[in-house]
């Protein structure tokens, strides 16, 4: 069944392209739309990987849905597919171009025939995870084992970095009306991803009063890691690199926050039994006694929260209890992890790679937000013609804490309905 929605009235004409924040008739899809475009040939830093281009409105498939992009989150996968490292996205989906882009708000503006749930002038927010629903792990089993599954806007050439965009129709979810389009549009790709982390690893899964090492706790991962931390009863410990951002941390309800800087255990393990491991040691000794200041002495923490990885690999699985989890799902500062096996088949520890979600977990994700448990914690909203420069910034790790969005069809911000959208037209 479909959600129910007033639709807006409004007149405007049908023409082959729209104008950013330019409204079509509400189910009128033009031939084209402005877009984000990278090439193969332009693979760079995302201020020239990146260009506004012209380029065909996408056609649906049966079960597909085109969407009116109202706002988009601003991702690190973005970075990566402008880069085209560790992978270009051409080598996977082999079109002519790729647009970028794995968060969105927007409006339902066109249905394939076969979709049932959803009808035009929705208000939804996109979940990333595309699989083509035909095999046994989708049907009764985890849907993120599918041969099929896929990123939409990473490993998918149609993202959100345009004004109209085509996803699955099981990607859609309702948006919570109390946020603005853009609030909406940044907090599904960390938020879902940080819930599987937390709670899809059975019996790993965080239970109450359990201590979990939150890496980047001031990020887009990491603000939702220490609130679905608390929503569970649990305590997070935060680790952070400036000291202007451990109030914000503690703010989000963090047990204590850990500054990294005030250690020199990072990057790769040192050769065992080597000098240069004896001091690396007693580095990740000291870290972990200040871990010991918050949880107590003796009490290591029962998970830790990986996604910088080549740099702090080796102090998380020494710090984590025996029986503990270390739950990665990036390597943002490198992809060489390296670390003291002894540690892992004594201690008997669990490391565990954890890929963005399925519906489901990213549907009772979505439910916390629907219900104002959580916080978006958006920090930064820039103008479509900024997307370029908004990746830059999280690429210098320049960003300010929380997450990042930027505004498509939307004129302005702090509007939360279309009926605000085609006011603010002026």
């Amino acid at each position: 069944m479909a959600l129910d929605t007033t639709i807006a009235q409004y007149d405007a004409p049908e023409k082959d392209l729209y104008e950013m924040g330019e409204m079509p008739p509400m189910g009128y899809v033009p031939k084209q739309m402005y877009a984000w475009a990278i090439r193969r040939e332009r693979h760079g830093d995302p201020d020239t990987a990146m260009v506004q281009e012209v380029v065909d409105v996408p056609t649906l498939d049966s079960n597909e849905v085109l969407v009116l992009v109202m706002a988009a989150g601003i991702n690190y996968n973005g970075v990566w597919a402008a880069r085209g490292v560790p992978i270009s996205p051409f080598d996977g989906h082999k079109q002519p171009y790729h647009i970028a882009g794995s968060d969105a708000s927007g409006i339902v503006w066109a249905v394939g025939d076969k979709v049932k749930r959803w009808k035009v002038g929705d208000e939804v927010v996109i979940h990333c995870n595309q699989d083509d629903g035909d095999d046994e792990f989708c049907n009764g089993g985890d849907p993120m084992y599918s041969p099929s599954q896929r990123i939409w806007g990473y490993e998918t050439p149609d993202g959100s970095f345009a004004q109209f965009t085509n996803v699955q129709a099981q990607q859609l979810m309702p948006r919570p009306k109390h946020l603005t389009w853009e609030e909406a549009a940044c907090y599904t790709l960390t938020l879902a991803t940080a819930y599987r982390m937390l709670f899809g690893h059975e019996p790993h899964d965080l239970k109450p009063g359990q201590n979990v090492l939150v890496w980047g706790a001031s990020g887009g991962l990491g603000s939702y890691a220490i609130q679905l931390i608390n929503t569970a009863g649990a305590n997070a410990i935060g680790v952070i690199s400036d000291e202007s951002k451990r109030q914000f941390v503690m703010d989000l309800g963090a047990k204590g926050v850990i500054n990294r800087k005030d250690f020199n255990c990072w990057g790769q393990l040192p050769t065992v039994n080597t000098p240069e491991y004896a001091t690396w040691f007693k580095e990740a000794r000291k870290f972990g006694a200040a871990i010991w200041e918050i949880t107590g002495k003796g009490n290591n923490v029962d998970m830790v929260f990986e996604h910088p990885g080549e740099a702090t690999f080796p102090v998380s699985t020494f710090v984590v209890k025996k029986g503990g989890m270390v739950v990665i799902c990036a390597g943002t500062s490198g992809f060489n992890l390296t670390f003291d096996v002894r540690y892992m088949w004594m201690h008997q520890k669990r490391l565990q790679g954890s890929h963005f979600a399925h519906l489901q977990q990213a549907a009772a994700a979505n439910k916390l937000m629907l219900e104002r448990r959580l916080d978006p914690c958006m920090s930064e909203v820039f103008t479509w013609a900024d997307l370029p420069e908004a990746h830059m910034k999280m690429m210098r790790n320049e960003h300010k804490p929380g997450n990042m969005s930027v505004l498509v069809q939307a004129p302005t911000t702090g509007l939360r309905t279309l009926e605000d959208a085609l006011e603010a037209r002026g």
